[in-house]
């Protein structure tokens, strides 16, 4: 830029009366102008995020509006995808599912939603393998693809301890409790537990049982009684009730009888531990109770028969009543 010097630029001046300048007249279009730019300066950052706010929701309501649309074409374009891959020489033509006992491989099958056209290329593994995993008795799964078109599944079970036998079904039960499937005679090996609650509480028994082997020889099941205690069936058709408190005591105990009695292998029906300091049993009646037992039971029901009313109903008294006594004459 070229500079003037004072002198020559007061050499060519003149004075003139600011007063006798025009004064110019903005118009509306000006001011308003004038009003944003002197607001931009001085809010620059406050009126940039407003519009960024603004605009990043305007956004959203329009794509929320065309959500369906979208969706239908994501839809349509992913088929579309699938099927070329799978003309290609890409669908999934072998799956190899391992590891499974409990689990059928129909429902494994079904949980990894595989259908005719589906490629290697886009089908989803993670979510895959979120299903299977969601199955009861499963409790590692992993899913991986071999190209062109194959999948492999590797699945772990979640470890049985009992058979739990409930409204005439028996399911395979874990260490909590749960059901990890229904048995199909794969687990027969397997303690049976019968009863309400018996499922809860089953692995505490058999670990006080696993102290004692000798006492599961011939033992059937566990049965659960009211959800208190347990009874000890065994095949032969006696019962050992054992306490609600101190089982290991009373396991102990029958432990003693049996190598000092033999009295599991008596001819009883039924040991009764559940006094501490008790121990009572009951003998199978022989065969002339058996028939004593079946002649007066024929004997009752028709001496019942000729009566002429076979349920008589005791009498019925009616309670007595404290009346007041009528005041004697004076």
């Amino acid at each position: 830029m070229q500079q003037v010097k004072s002198e020559a630029f007061l050499a060519g001046a003149r004075i003139v009366d600011p007063r006798a300048l025009p004064v110019p007249v903005r118009s509306p279009r000006r001011r308003i102008a004038n009003n944003i730019g002197r607001a931009w300066v001085l809010h620059r950052q406050v009126m940039v995020r407003s519009m960024t706010a603004v605009a990043l929701l305007a956004v959203g309501l329009g794509i929320y509006q065309v959500r369906e649309p979208i969706m239908f074409g994501a839809m349509a374009l992913g088929e579309m995808a699938q099927g070329r891959f799978a003309a290609a020489g890409l669908a999934i033509g072998e799956i190899s599912i391992t590891g499974q006992t409990l689990t059928s491989e129909q429902a494994i099958f079904d949980a990894l939603g595989v259908e005719p056209h589906t490629s290697t290329v886009g089908f989803d593994v993670e979510a895959a393998r979120q299903r299977i995993a969601e199955l009861a008795a499963i409790d590692t799964v992993n899913v991986r693809k071999t190209y062109p078109g194959d999948l492999i599944v590797e699945v772990t079970e979640k470890i049985p301890v009992a058979r739990w036998r409930v409204d005439g079904i028996t399911f395979v039960v874990d260490g909590s409790g749960e059901q990890i499937g229904e048995d199909k005679g794969a687990y027969g090996d397997l303690p049976l537990v019968v009863g309400d609650g018996a499922n809860n509480d089953a692995l505490v028994m058999i670990r006080a049982l696993d102290q004692y082997p000798g006492l599961k020889e011939g033992l059937v099941a566990l049965s659960r009684i009211a959800d208190r205690r347990w009874d000890m069936i065994y095949e032969t058709g006696l019962r050992v009730q054992l306490p609600e408190l101190g089982v290991a005591r009373a396991l102990r105990n029958l432990v003693m009888y049996q190598d000092d009695y033999q009295l599991l292998d008596r001819d009883i029906n039924l040991i009764d531990l559940r006094v501490a300091s008790l121990v009572a049993v009951r003998p199978n009646k022989t065969e002339e109770q058996l028939a004593e037992d079946e002649k007066k039971r024929k004997e009752a029901l028709a001496e019942r028969a000729r009566s002429p009313n076979p349920f008589p109903m005791p009498p019925r008294t009616l309670p007595s009543q404290n009346l007041p006594q009528p005041a004697a004459p004076q």
